[in-house]
């Protein structure tokens, strides 16, 4: 800053001193006599002069020492724009000594032992703190109106939904704010107790189906949804109006925010597609996944993933002697790795980078920390990226699991945990085979060796690496348009620390050669999840941002089936796990076939698929799309039967 600024900002300061200092000056003087000419309600004439003379006499001497009382109370140094308590309190205190001391002049200079009247006192000193009040705290106001005034036209209008006590926190905040650009319009809730009524000056106008027509009338830009303890349900059916609006939308998470005392703006966060499923979170048994995870070695390959990365999370949070997260990916690896040690500083964490391919490697990190349970979540998983490199595919899939496990038996692992897919189920795609692939190792390795080997297996995590989700928000954010393969193509969704808990419970009921399969919910269309995505970011689906069909890519199919039909379904404990009845391999033939499809992949041959369709005889790599459409339609009328079936 130059000197030229410095004192430019000194003569401001000081020329807002002295207009405090006379506008004090004309205060003192003002109270002074005021407050005896209201002792004889304002008829001057009235007014003795031995009341009056006193009063002369000490003005000057008063003035001076209110004056000093005043600088001392930094009645001219403080910051007014910003006064609050303190300055008040300062202003009420410095008032009063001012007053005291004009009492005991007064008694000094009186005339013929004639003093003033007992209610001037008290006159005086409320004048004074109410004159001096309007001088320091007027500019405040003023500033604070004027700066609403700007906030008003360059706010957005905002409508909240919920007229309870997060609702009440959020709007006292945005309304009081000086600094957040929001001007809320009205108010939503299903409670018609509360219609008419008003929550800080903002007016409750009706329920949920008032949301469409408000938004129109008061040309609402966005929408806050503040019921943080609505069931998940009734969020999604809310969020399903709010879309049709195309205003931007933000929730508050939880109903823990409420409870801890943490609502406000700053936790309110855009709604996201999983906010639209409708489906209560995922609840696990905590007590059984601390009990087989306290105490132990635990390695994660692919620990670096999406799916590896909530894994280390959730198992860090578990108290293990030790984690490993072992990858090849590098940055990946690094960035759980920070978060980690600063979540959790007392974690005994290892991180080691290499290939489930490079059978030296992975002996030795098994042979050095004997990991006592293993989550095998390294592989490929993109289906288009491995159609394109099947043996690719073959290679770090089937034989990074197979040294894996290999590993895990020969040295004493306890619980072997493989990340599997739905698309091993009838798989149209090499990906998806050589999924069920590493499923039958695993469990034809768990009767040859002591360490329980597991399969769990899974549909679409929202926002993993692989997942559409990503895809359609760069799409969106690029101005579209969003690109899906097929109208009628499905999916199963769930979110990955869902996912994640389901699969560390999964773990603990392990016995050994079981297939997990966890219960996905109803399957989603993958088009209605764009049309939500354009709808939550505030455009209008075909007219701001156009959505294009390109077809099925390369082994891609309309549905995922969780289940292959002579499998069969076991329930355990928790509804949301299944398992699967193991099935019968041929042990001789499979090894002999994947010796072939060993040297298939090592030497590029372009004849791979062919030596998988002999291992997983459900491979129908060249299934057409009307063949797909009809399993889809059998699907759904199965689907439906079992619903009337439970009604029975």
């Amino acid at each position: 800053m130059s000197k030229d600024n410095i004192k430019k900002i000194n003569y401001t300061k000081l020329y807002r001193q002295i207009v405090l200092i006379v506008y004090d000056v004309a205060s003192i003087i003002i109270a002074s006599y005021l407050a005896v000419v209201m002792r004889f309600e304002f008829h001057i004439s009235d007014v003795p002069e031995h009341f009056m003379t006193p009063i002369d006499d000490f003005l000057p001497f008063n003035i001076i020492l209110t004056l000093i009382i005043f600088t001392l109370f930094k009645l001219y140094s403080s910051l007014w724009a910003f006064a609050g308590e303190t300055e008040l309190q300062n202003l009420v205190v410095a008032c009063v000594i001012s007053g005291i001391v004009d009492a005991v002049g007064l008694q000094m200079f009186k005339v013929e032992k004639q003093p003033v009247p007992q209610s001037y006192y008290f006159m005086y000193t409320f004048l004074l703190i109410s004159l001096i009040f309007v001088s320091r705290f007027s500019y405040r106001f003023f500033r604070s109106q004027k700066h609403k005034q700007r906030k008003r036209e360059d706010a957005s209008s905002v409508m909240v939904i919920g007229a309870g006590e997060a609702a009440n926190v959020l709007v006292k905040e945005m309304v009081n704010s000086m600094y957040l650009t929001m001007n809320i319009k009205c108010i939503i809730d299903d409670d018609p107790n509360k219609w008419g009524r008003y929550i800080q000056g903002i007016r409750v106008v009706g329920g949920r189906d008032k949301i469409k027509e408000c938004a129109d009338l008061f040309e609402v830009d966005q929408i806050i949804l503040a019921i943080p303890s609505a069931p998940r349900k009734e969020i999604s059916k809310i969020l399903e109006i709010c879309k049709e609006t195309n205003c931007q939308m933000k929730i508050l998470p939880g109903v823990y925010q409420l409870v801890s005392g943490e609502v406000s703006v700053s936790r309110l966060h855009n709604v996201e597609i999983e906010d639209l499923l409708g489906r209560d979170p995922v609840s696990v048994d905590i007590d059984s996944i601390l009990g087989y995870v306290r105490g132990k070695v635990v390695m994660v390959t692919g620990g670096g993933g999406s799916i590896g990365s909530e894994l280390c999370r959730q198992i860090a949070g578990h108290q293990p002697k030790q984690l490993i997260i072992f990858d090849i990916y590098e940055n990946n690896a690094y960035d759980i790795q920070q978060e980690l040690k600063t979540k959790y500083p007392d974690l005994n964490l290892e991180v080691l980078i290499g290939s489930v391919r490079n059978t030296r490697r992975i002996n030795w990190v098994f042979e050095n920390y004997k990991p006592q349970i293993v989550y095998h979540a390294a592989a490929h998983k993109h289906v288009p990226l491995m159609e394109d490199s099947p043996n690719e595919a073959i290679k770090n899939n089937v034989f990074g699991t197979w040294k894996t496990a290999m590993a895990a038996a020969m040295n004493g692992t306890e619980k072997f945990v493989m990340i599997s897919t739905d698309k091993a189920v009838n798989p149209t795609n090499i990906m998806g085979a050589s999924k069920r692939i590493c499923e039958m190792i695993v469990q034809t390795f768990n009767r040859h060796f002591e360490t329980e080997f597991v399969a769990v297996r899974f549909g679409n995590v929202l926002g993993s690496n692989g997942s559409v989700i990503p895809l359609f928000k760069k799409q969106i954010a690029a101005g579209g348009p969003v690109t899906v393969t097929d109208p009628n193509i499905i999916r199963y969704f769930m979110t990955i620390p869902e996912a994640v808990s389901l699969v560390l419970q999964a773990g603990a009921y392990a016995k050994g050669g079981e297939i997990f399969v966890l219960d996905m919910g109803e399957p989603v269309r993958i088009l209605d999840l764009a049309e939500n995505l354009i709808k939550l970011s505030g455009y209008k689906v075909g007219e701001d941002i156009k959505i294009e069909f390109t077809g099925l890519r390369p082994g891609e199919k309309l549905y995922e089936e969780m289940l292959m039909d002579e499998e069969g379904l076991q329930d355990t404990k928790n509804k949301m796990i299944h398992i699967g009845k193991p099935l019968e391999v041929d042990e001789d033939r499979f090894f002999k076939e994947l010796e072939m499809l060993n040297e298939a992949s090592r030497g590029e041959s372009d004849h791979i698929r062919d030596i998988v369709r002999r291992i997983v005889k459900t491979y129908h790599p060249n299934i057409n799309d009307a063949e797909q459409k009809t399993a889809e339609h059998v699907m759904e009328l199965r689907r439906v039967a079992e619903r009337i079936n439970s009604t029975d």
